[in-house]
């Protein structure tokens, strides 16, 4: 199947590893011109490199921190000057601490607002005026089942991410009549780096192996295993493209039927 991604160009926040890597390559795959930031410079280039080792394609790539505004704008007129204007964008961020609340700090609360909902507030900022002015766009932002069925210990992701799928669902409102789409897109247990740091700190707390907290996740998953990363980025390639026109406003789980509720 075409997507209509053949020629589009496409910003990928938080890509130098997990999902957002393979956001940016999936994208690459479908023929898109990709643009790929995150704090780590040596990690972007790694990133970089794999792009193009798979896809042959070359990545514009740039470190920046998502919670400044000026470094986002920066990068959008990077990416434009390159390619000539900006078609998709995906805002992605690194996951907060997993705590309690009580175990939570102002300084924590900050951190992850300034990074999951301002880093996505500065990237609609960044892109939706361009997208608008060419008639076309997709914006999607990457959250977490958190946002339908919280989870323990995740107070900040539970709160901040929801506010993140509340945001889009608002932008999908305003700027559909311009051709342009905005959704959410939730990973459930999705094997990345990010998910093998959390069983570690859960197996700590437990006094387990991280082994252990994998067999547990995976049994409460009615397909029985963990997601791939790849199974992810295929949803948000999809959501991307041409094809899916006339899907806006929706928070898709890619959970492997982990969420219970109905909508």
């Amino acid at each position: 199947m075409d997507l209509g991604i053949q020629g589009r160009v496409a910003i990928v926040a938080a890509s130098s590893r997990g999902l957002g890597r393979a956001i940016a390559i999936e994208l690459a795959r479908e023929g898109a011109e990709v643009a790929i930031c995150s704090r780590s410079a040596p990690d972007l280039e790694k990133a970089a490199e794999e792009i193009r080792r798979v896809t042959g394609r070359e990545a514009l790539r740039q470190a920046l921190d998502v919670s400044r505004g000026e470094d986002v704008e920066r990068f959008a007129d990077a990416v434009e000057k390159r390619f000539g204007r900006v078609d998709i964008c995906v805002t992605n961020a690194g996951g907060p601490p997993s705590k309690p609340f009580a175990e939570t700090s102002l300084d924590d609360w900050r951190g992850a607002t300034d990074s999951l909902l301002l880093g996505t507030i500065h990237f609609a900022h960044a892109v939706l005026p361009r997208m608008k002015a060419r008639g076309w766009g997709r914006l999607i932002t990457i959250t977490s089942v958190t946002v339908k069925q919280p989870l323990d210990n995740m107070a900040l992701s539970n709160s901040v991410r929801a506010a993140v799928a509340a945001l889009a669902r608002t932008l999908a409102n305003e700027y559909g009549p311009y051709g342009i789409t905005v959704n959410n897109v939730c990973p459930g247990y999705t094997l990345t780096e990010r998910l093998k740091e959390l069983a570690g700190m859960m197996a700590g707390r437990a006094g387990t192996e991280p082994e252990r907290i994998f067999e547990r996740w995976s049994s409460e998953v009615p397909a029985r295993r963990l997601g791939k990363p790849e199974e992810f980025a295929a949803m948000v390639a999809f959501l991307a493209s041409e094809r899916a026109a006339y899907v806006n406003g929706v928070s898709v789980t890619v959970d492997g039927g982990w969420v219970k509720s109905l909508l």
